[in-house]
């Protein structure tokens, strides 16, 4: 029996679909989130003032992604729409992180499977604990699979860098100021400046707020977390203090990448 024409077998359609999700989220800027002592901290590169890539699902969940800005949207709106159902039919400690994560899995392992096009997503869903070690940080890719991260994730853009980068600098129990920093230098290759305050997003799941946990970080309130965290030479031009034994250190760039139109990846 002949084959069709123009037919392709289903490992060449899935691997097809892969590497056109993978290249869509790539396009997009990283997102980092990290523990440190009192929570859950996001951190993204965003110039955009009207499209958040970081926000609230419910309580104790925090939600962030990359990729098309229309598709990851979609996602977040279920996700608050199953918080809210399931919270108001049970109870609200009954809607976890994992059941979420599940939801998400779920859903992108039907669309990958069953749809012609793939969603150029990736999703981070965390949930914070009354403890440290009731944390937890869900990462999803767009084919639904689910990774248990512990301690720190990142995603989107030059992800595998940015996470090199996290790993060396990354420890328990840091303070928000120094888990902003350690995000900020993982999120900026060598040899370039960082992104402005009014082109970060950034936020926090704060285990000791009352009710909801969950705390965008902006103008002044960010201005005055970032000035506790290490100065940083303005250039690469300048020498460094005599404490640094006289080394100039370049300051780090924020990775390249693409910025939403409202369908672009974000």
């Amino acid at each position: 029996m002949s084959m069709p024409f123009g037919y392709a077998s289903p490992e060449q359609i899935m691997r097809d679909k892969a590497d056109y999700a993978r290249k869509g989220i790539a396009r997009g800027r990283s997102v980092v989130v990290l523990q440190y002592v009192d929570g859950i901290l996001f951190v993204a590169p965003n110039p955009s003032r009207a499209l958040h890539k970081i926000s609230e699902i419910y309580d104790r969940i925090g939600f962030a992604a990359v990729g098309r800005y229309n598709e990851f949207e979609e996602l977040r709106l279920g996700g608050i729409r199953y918080a809210d159902i399931n919270g108001y039919t049970y109870d609200r400690s009954d809607v976890t992180g994992r059941g979420l994560a599940n939801l998400y899995a779920s859903n992108l392992g039907r669309i990958f499977t069953e749809s012609i096009k793939s969603l150029e997503v990736e999703v981070v869903v965390a949930e914070v604990g009354e403890t440290a070690d009731g944390d937890a940080i869900y990462r999803l890719t767009f084919d639904g699979s689910v990774f248990d991260e512990h301690g720190f994730a990142a995603m989107g853009g030059q992800a595998e860098a940015v996470a090199g980068r996290l790993k060396e600098r990354y420890r328990e129990s840091m303070s928000l100021a120094d888990a902003l920093e350690v995000a900020l230098a993982a999120l900026t290759e060598p040899g370039g400046e960082r992104p402005p305050v009014g082109q970060l997003e950034v936020a926090v799941l704060d285990r000791n707020r009352e009710h909801r946990k969950f705390l965008r970080l902006t103008g002044a309130r960010l201005e005055r977390l970032l000035a506790q965290t290490p100065a940083q030479p303005a250039s690469s031009s300048e020498a460094a203090p005599p404490s640094s034994g006289g080394k100039a250190t370049p300051p780090p760039t924020g990775p390249d990448g693409d910025v939403d139109d409202g369908s672009s990846p974000l």
